[in-house]
């Protein structure tokens, strides 16, 4: 079974490496975004942050479906908190994290230059604000997103594959 979530903040590349990831693993993609309630997309595309009531529902939704997938499914989700990663935790218990980390500049760029997305670049702040990296007893890895999504992907891939603990954010080629 291969049940991951690509995590971090908008603009970190989780989409195009979650889906690059899903490939590799020959399982299905989703992007959590597309669960999102019509008033979650208002409230964040009108700059105004998701509260915690906002997020729950939502992340169970995340949580069902990717439990609807027992062969395994990649998830790009930003799954921020905690408590939030241990929610999915708690729908698959087998859950792997693949945190996607980058500068707040690095980031901003990257929403800026995207077209058509509902997340502002003003909502950035509350993001990194409420960020919470995952602790060493979490399964995952972090990777810098500076690097390109084919070498993030495939580090990702062979890392979750590898047995080996996944706390260290090494490269592969």
């Amino acid at each position: 079974m291969s049940h991951v979530v690509v995590m971090g903040v908008s603009g970190c590349g989780k989409s195009t490496v979650g889906e690059l990831l899903a490939d590799r693993l020959g399982v299905p993609f989703l992007d959590a975004d597309s669960l999102h309630p019509e008033v979650n997309l208002t409230k964040m595309a009108t700059g105004t942050p998701l509260d915690d009531a906002d997020r729950w529902p939502w992340l169970r939704l995340v949580g069902l479906e990717l439990a609807a997938h027992p062969d395994g499914a990649v998830v790009a989700c930003s799954a921020l908190r905690r408590a939030y990663r241990d929610l999915l935790r708690d729908a698959v218990p087998d859950v792997r994290f693949v945190h996607l980390e980058g500068t707040r500049d690095q980031l901003a760029s990257r929403m800026r230059a995207r077209e058509r997305h509902f997340m502002p670049v003003s909502l950035l702040d509350t993001q990194l604000a409420t960020l919470e990296a995952l602790a060493p007893d979490e399964p995952g890895v972090g990777l810098d997103c500076a690097l390109d999504p084919a070498t993030l992907a495939r580090t990702a891939h062979r890392r979750l594959g590898s047995g080996r603990p996944l706390s260290t954010d090494s490269v592969e080629e």
